[in-house]
């Protein structure tokens, strides 16, 4: 588990957890390895290695879950330094229980240059559209230490203090194959932390299921919490069965699961009939729903023949093209209740998620895109609307068949993942 990353990346048997298969691992591995190859690997195996990369991150994206990693240099922590991350006040685990607006905003784009194409010269953009966002009251962003391998939550946190206002944030621990330690959440808390510029943060997650050590992970979600790092925790791309296990597990501590977040969305429903969402409601656990636009592919402005840019065209010809009757009748439906409530399609598909019971956290890049997702905030959809989304949404088949994420702890055998 400690193997140089260079022997990893060289492809040497030596260099794997021991009943790994090497395609899977690097699968697995190669976007954060392009990311991370040391300069002193040769041109022709570092170019190979980012190759991979690409490769791997469109595979992803097949699943809608790239989770942001791509080939970037890794940033250097900045911000608040080690001391002041340290003197996070411990009674900050004592702080009232958190609470969170209907909708908040997600920053997956705001760094990553595989899945979103990001260019800093647009920063710009970003940094007008956190201005807005912050004045309003009770904003809320949601990042982690993969999106952009550190960009996006550096860019929160310079965002902060230039403009002197603080919002809501939500980070997330990457839980990659060498980190099986508790002590590992708790270091990249502090982490993450130092590249906000912060003490605290208001909800931290467990970004994905691991093969082994998760319930390392629940210990070190736990710490975090009681070090007064976090207000709340939480887990990500957790199934019913594991989000259960984590909220018993941090429950003999009085430490409450607060929530999961998950791929929920008219074009990804199936949280509704796999028992997922029904398990979180029984537990208390918020569902936060990641892509509630459907990576865009709800938002009016694609086709068979208008194609979105980089990987998700795959996703996109695999809905539109792939079933078409069901894309059109999908599409109808959202155009139809648009235009019934004189909104946008984006903002009807972020409605069917809070009339669902969850809290959507749709991305942007510009104010434009904040403003319009804000709008669906102003008003409902009825209940004859719902009925007539979920019947078009429960036509949908999964856009590919790929499991991004292990399905099972190989210690426990518990069941991880379900969608």
């Amino acid at each position: 588990f400690s193997a140089d990353r260079s022997a990893i990346a060289s492809g040497g048997d030596s260099a794997l957890p021991i009943g790994i298969p090497r395609a899977c691992m690097f699968t697995f591995l190669s976007p954060l390895l392009a990311a991370l190859a040391p300069a002193t690997l040769d041109v022709s195996r570092r170019s190979a290695l980012q190759g991979a990369s690409l490769a791997a991150g469109a595979l992803a994206a097949t699943t809608g879950a790239g989770a942001g990693a791509q080939a970037l240099a890794v940033p250097r922590d900045s911000g608040a330094s080690a001391a002041t991350v340290a003197a996070a006040p411990a009674a900050a685990a004592a702080a009232p229980p958190l609470v969170l607006p209907a909708m908040g905003i997600g920053a997956w784009a705001w760094g990553d240059s595989l899945f979103w194409k990001y260019d800093a010269k647009f920063d710009f953009e970003l940094e007008e559209l956190f201005k807005y966002y912050a004045s309003q009251p009770d904003a809320f962003l949601d990042t982690a230490e993969l999106y952009g391998l550190g960009r996006s939550e550096m860019l929160i946190g310079d965002f902060e203090r230039r403009s002197g206002k603080r919002v809501k944030v939500a980070s997330k621990f990457a839980a990659l194959p060498w980190k099986t330690r508790r002590e590992d959440v708790v270091q990249a808390c502090e982490a993450s932390l130092r590249r906000m510029g912060r003490s605290s943060m208001e909800l931290y997650q467990i970004h994905f299921p691991n093969a082994w050590a998760n319930e390392a992970y629940w210990d070190g979600l736990g710490d975090c919490y009681e070090r007064g790092l976090v207000q709340a925790v939480g887990v990500s791309n957790y199934g019913a069965d594991a989000v259960e296990a984590v909220s018993t597990s941090l429950g003999r501590r009085g430490i409450p699961l607060y929530s999961n977040q998950i791929q929920y969305s008219l074009l990804y429903p199936f949280a509704n009939s796999n028992g997922l969402k029904r398990k979180c409601d029984q537990l208390g656990v918020k569902v936060l729903a990641y892509s509630p636009i459907g990576l865009g592919l709800l938002s009016g402005k694609y086709s068979a023949e208008q194609l979105p840019e980089g990987p998700r065209a795959e996703l996109a010809k695999a809905f539109f093209s792939g079933q078409p009757e069901t894309a059109a009748g999908l599409v109808d439906a959202v155009a139809k209740t648009a235009e019934k409530h004189g909104a946008t399609p984006s903002q009807v598909a972020i409605n069917w998620c809070v009339a669902k019971g969850t809290t959507p956290i749709p991305g942007a890049r510009n104010l434009r895109q904040l403003k319009d997702n804000l709008g669906a905030l102003s008003w409902r959809l009825d209940a004859a609307d719902v009925a007539r989304l979920d019947a078009a949404s429960a036509a949908v088949q999964p856009l590919a068949k790929a499991n991004p994420f292990p399905a099972k702890d190989v210690g426990s055998g518990l069941r991880m993942f379900d969608s």
